[in-house]
């Protein structure tokens, strides 16, 4: 019997969280550095650099590499040979306790507070728990005198663009597979990963696309041994056929949507075939330790001259933009694609923000922020440590404010800010407008928060990072994805690639 102490079961967990909220898995940022060396897309190129520079300045910095640090999911497999003990006289935790309580630990340490975004009664007051716990936990029992765990913080980005589908038995899951990418858009910030997850039931198909993503990346030994059973098979056609489609990096056209396929399979009825996919960001937070009974886990930082030699520079050709006197006139002149330096003041907002404005003006009060002839955005960032005026603060998925962007427009709005592609109807209102729309790199917040030199809450303080902030930046990084014309970066440079 092996005797395990929660308070090592707990540290453990908290260490692990905060090392991958600023470190990456080595077998990302090496894929990822070949993947930059064969890409032939100039803007691809570009988000794949500020990705890889984000990346060193958060492991040698020590802070997130994304604003958006997740909701904890937890695997752990409990040897049937274990016992947990607490040294305290008070009654020992539960496994999902003693999870949570890392959590809240990791999440709230002083020196790299991570954002807290996990929020309780979701169908109703979506009230924040400030700590974000808890944790989605699974528990297995297996054979054995260990504990392991596979632990990851899965950004809403790439969650919200899960899918699932109860295929027949002899439809093609590659198809549904090509059908369903173009489909997720740019909101996951690729290049990444796809988790599928094949049979069993429906909840099982997914259990098992979200626990793939927890293994290492190894597409390119794969690539040259060749596949060994119908799973490989089907890692490499989707590799490539993904990859053909011409998505890649942030949406932005090129040769690399997808670094691995990771495929775990169960069986199922034999009327049935469940399908899911879960796809994993830039950011790729995942990490797996073992517990013998000897203390607390051990966690290896990774060699830092083992990055590839990518230093992000902004582009001699890029434009630099007042943002304190642009006009509309200006913003016409813009070309799709386009890269801008931003300077001066910007206001943010998301979706907290949004409905609250809605719900003001819908009873005629006044708004606490004029936003005529502003920029807003799309931003929910980590609260600051040490010097730091706001802490990373990269953007989050554009489309979900895409049902206010008539009403927020119609306040002399000038354009917006965040992250992917915007819906269909909220292109028609933009074009109307005569309004254009800004893109930076999800996956290199703590790069984009090098540029903002001061920040303030300016309205809807009780929000917490849904306030709206305003930042005095100094040459953001951005491109035109949405020119005042109507010309969409995300449907024209996909396509060019795809040819």
């Amino acid at each position: 019997m092996t005797i395990i102490q929660q308070a090592d079961f707990i540290q453990s967990i908290a260490d692990a969280l905060q090392y991958i909220s600023y470190y990456h898995p080595s077998d990302y940022i090496q894929a990822l550095g070949e993947a930059y060396k064969l890409e032939q897309s100039p803007a691809a190129k570009d988000a794949m650099a500020q990705i890889l520079t984000n990346s060193r300045l958060c492991a040698e910095g020590k802070r997130p590499l994304c604003q958006d640090t997740g909701i904890v999911v937890c695997f752990v497999k409990v040897g049937m040979n274990v016992r947990f003990e607490s040294q305290d006289d008070v009654e020992g935790l539960t496994l999902e306790e003693m999870v949570n309580e890392g959590v809240r630990r990791a999440y709230l340490l002083p020196d790299n507070k991570l954002r807290a975004s996990v929020v309780i009664d979701p169908a109703g007051k979506r009230t924040n728990t400030k700590d974000n716990t808890p944790a989605v936990t699974h528990v297995e029992m297996v054979r054995g005198n260990t504990v392991e765990v596979s632990i990851a913080a899965k950004g809403g980005g790439s969650e919200n663009k899960s899918k699932l589908v109860m295929l027949n038995p002899n439809d093609s899951i590659v198809d549904w597979v090509l059908e369903m990418v173009p489909q997720m858009g740019a909101g996951w910030c690729p290049p990444g990963m796809l988790g599928i997850g094949i049979g069993g039931t429906a909840e099982k198909a997914m259990l098992l696309a979200k626990e793939s993503l927890m293994a290492p990346i190894d597409m390119h030994t794969l690539k040259a041994n060749g596949a060994s059973n119908r799973l490989e098979e089907l890692r490499l056609e989707i590799y490539e056929k993904v990859n053909n489609l011409g998505i890649g990096a942030q949406g932005l056209g090129g040769l690399t949507t997808v670094l691995d396929v990771k495929i775990l399979d169960y069986p199922t009825h034999a009327a049935s075939l469940p399908v899911a996919i879960i796809p994993n960001c830039a950011a790729t937070r995942h990490v797996h330790f073992e517990l013998d009974g000897s203390g607390v886990a051990e966690l290896t930082p990774p060699d830092l001259s083992t990055y590839p030699d990518v230093h992000w520079q902004a582009s001699p050709n890029a434009k630099r933009v007042n943002l304190n006197v642009v006009t509309k006139a200006d913003t016409a002149t813009w070309q799709a694609g386009e890269t801008l330096l931003l300077s001066g003041k910007l206001l943010t907002g998301r979706d907290a923000a949004h409905k609250r404005i809605a719900n003001m003006l819908a009873k005629g009060e006044q708004l606490p922020v004029d936003f005529k002839g502003r920029f807003i955005y799309y931003v929910g960032p980590v609260d600051a440590v040490r010097d730091e005026a706001v802490g990373p603060a990269g953007p989050t998925t554009a489309t979900r404010m895409d049902d206010y962007t008539e009403m927020m427009l119609n306040t002399g709005l000038l354009g917006s800010i965040g992250k992917a592609e915007r819906g269909d109807e909220a292109l028609a209102v933009m074009k109307n407008h005569q309004s254009v729309y800004l893109m930076a790199v999800g996956g290199a917040a703590y790069l984009v928060s090098k540029a903002i030199k001061k920040s303030r809450v300016v309205a809807f303080a009780d929000l917490g990072m849904e306030a709206i902030y305003e930042f005095e930046v100094l040459d953001m990084p951005v491109t035109v994805a949405v020119t005042a014309t109507g010309e969409a970066v995300h449907k024209t440079a996909p396509l060019l690639w795809l040819k």
